[in-house]
């Protein structure tokens, strides 16, 4: 069952437990979605912005090209999800626990990622301009084609991260800890000849 176009604003769908449903251009702003238990659900366009996911949980679920805008994520766990091409803006991201999702294509431009453990997630072609990722845990995370200019990745750790030289040489990378092969694509991208 498709769930097309529906308007859930200020909607209380606080404590539910929703599985293996889908959602297409439905309107989620202002919603109370706290405590919510999402299991195989597919969000696709939805406008989610300033909704309040506060506590939730989600499983193997796919936010495709959402809009989170001020949207609450406090205390959030999401494993295993996709949220491909969304867009966060003014998002409380620093409470939010994010397991082996997929963020490719997403826009986390000024998110502040401070701490956070975002180790083997894949940023493929994420928009990280001007984020905070100071003290992040990139860990085998994959930044392939990431936009990182005036991204702050000071004493963040990329060890056995995926990334490209010229993405490098966009950002603050001051104490940043990474591993040979991520030092000789940063001396490359600063134009040094490693031989």
């Amino acid at each position: 069952m498709v769930e097309s176009g529906e308007d859930y604003r200020d909607a209380v769908l606080s404590g539910q437990r929703w599985q293996g449903r889908r959602f297409v251009r439905c309107d989620f702003t202002d919603a109370d979605l706290r405590e919510l238990t999402t299991s195989g659900c597919t969000f696709d366009h939805c406008d989610l912005t300033r909704a309040d996911f506060g506590e939730s949980v989600h499983h193997s679920s796919a936010f495709r090209t959402c809009t989170f805008d001020r949207t609450m994520l406090g205390d959030s766990a999401w494993t295993g999800c996709s949220l491909l091409g969304s867009v966060f803006v003014d998002c409380g991201l620093r409470t939010i626990t994010l397991t082996d999702c997929d963020l490719t294509l997403v826009s986390l431009s000024g998110a502040v990622l401070r701490g956070m453990d975002l180790s083997g997630l894949r940023l493929r072609e994420a928009n990280l301009t001007g984020a905070d990722l100071r003290r992040a845990n990139l860990r085998q995370a994959d930044l392939t084609g990431a936009r990182l200019t005036e991204t702050k990745l000071t004493d963040a750790d990329l060890r056995g991260a995926r990334l490209d030289a010229p993405a490098l040489a966009a950002a603050d990378m001051s104490g940043t800890r990474v591993d040979v092969d991520t030092a000789v694509l940063f001396a490359a991208a600063h134009g040094l000849v490693v031989s």
